[in-house]
Parts: structure tokens; sequence; C-alpha cells
């Protein structure tokens, strides 16, 4: 499991071995760990940043809380679709949340179990229930279970960032991607904070020039 040391240790072996990543901790220092408490919650909350900016997620997760805290299977499926709706779940992501819901209490999902699964049996259990695809698998064990060596495919910031930092003609696809990613093995979940960190840092600051 990643901490910050093993963070940084990592982040210096790979500046080492790449440049481009190198020229990233340089501007911007190392990258945050980003680490999430494991359970249903962050389960949730992840589901609701599939294809939408992470802002408008946290939004709708805040309003979520403002209903229901502690946030357990048990109190979301007391919520009815238009309650849903009014926080701002679309029709999918309410499906899916209850289906996990109801996974959880079933005990057909344990996800207290997750931890002592490989990363591929982790995303074989995940990707197992609807609404759960290899990205949401990916960011759960990446920042979750905070697995070293995590490529999430489907990441559009992640490509992006890929293609500015690697300074690529055109944005790579998710094949491509991983190609490249496999050079950052066995530390693929410590290069995609870097690529995160550089695509959050270079538009903070492009946001804060344009307010000046």
């Amino acid at each position: 499991m990643l901490d910050e040391e093993s963070l940084h240790r990592a982040a210096d072996e790979l500046a080492e071995r790449d440049p481009h990543l190198r020229a990233v901790i340089e501007k911007h220092g190392y990258p945050p760990l980003w680490a999430r408490e494991p359970g249903f919650p962050t389960l949730v909350k992840i589901i609701l940043e599939q294809q939408v900016s992470l802002s408008s997620a946290q939004a709708a997760y805040d309003k979520l809380l403002d209903q229901i805290n502690p946030l357990t299977p048990e109190e979301f499926l007391t919520l009815d679709d238009a309650e849903l709706k009014q926080i701002g779940f679309s029709r999918q992501k309410t499906r899916y949340c209850r289906i996990l819901a109801d996974s959880i209490l079933c005990g057909e999902l344990d996800l207290a179990e997750l931890v002592k699964q490989s990363d591929e049996e982790v995303s074989e259990t995940l990707t197992a229930l609807k609404g759960i695809g290899p990205w949401t698998a990916g960011v759960y064990l990446l920042m979750v279970l905070r697995r070293p060596d995590i490529w999430p495919r489907g990441d559009i910031a992640l490509l992006t960032s890929m293609q500015e930092v690697k300074q690529l003609d055109t944005r790579p696809d998710n094949d491509v991607a991983a190609e490249i990613a496999d050079a950052w093995r066995p530390w693929r979940s410590v290069a995609a904070r870097i690529l995160w960190h550089n695509y959050l840092s270079e538009r903070a600051a492009k946001t804060d020039f344009s307010g000046r």
C-alpha cells in the first residue's frame, strides 16, 4: 500500500527514468497521495464522478451527505428516485448505486475482503456489478487500496495530461496510453498521480492568471 514515503521514493525513481515526468515534479512538486477511505460512501462518490467534472460530482455528494450522514447502504435505499434526482443522480447512477447497496446488504459484495485480494481479483469482483467498469475499479484500487501499479483506463484527464507531458501530437487512446504506461511499471499508480497533478496544477494556474 502506497504511503507518502513510498510515493515520494517511487516518484524519484520515475523521475530518473522519464525526463517528462521529472519535468512535472520539478515544476509542480510531488503529487498528492489522494488517499480515500474504503467503503460504500467512497464507491458511491466514484460512481458520481463517472464522466462528469470532479466539482459537479462533489456537489452532488455533498447534497447526499446533507440528506444522509453517515452514508450507509441501508440509509441510501430509503431515498426514492425523485429525491436522488434532486440531489444530482442521473437515472443510471441511481440504478448503479442501488445495485451496489443491495449487493453489500445481501452479502454478495464484502468490501472489507478486497484488501486481501490481488489487483486482478479486486477488479473482477467490482466489475461484476452493473455500473462499475474498469475505470471505477481502477480508481478504487489506486486511491482506496493504494495499490502501486494500477493504470485506470478511460480517464480523460490522464489521457489529456499524457499528451501534454509526453508532448504528443494528439491525445492517445486507451490502448496507446496503456502501452506508454507500461514503461512506468511497477509504479503506474504513481505515474498516474503525477499526470493528474500536472493536469490540475496547469489548469489552476491558467484560472489564476485569467482572474488577475
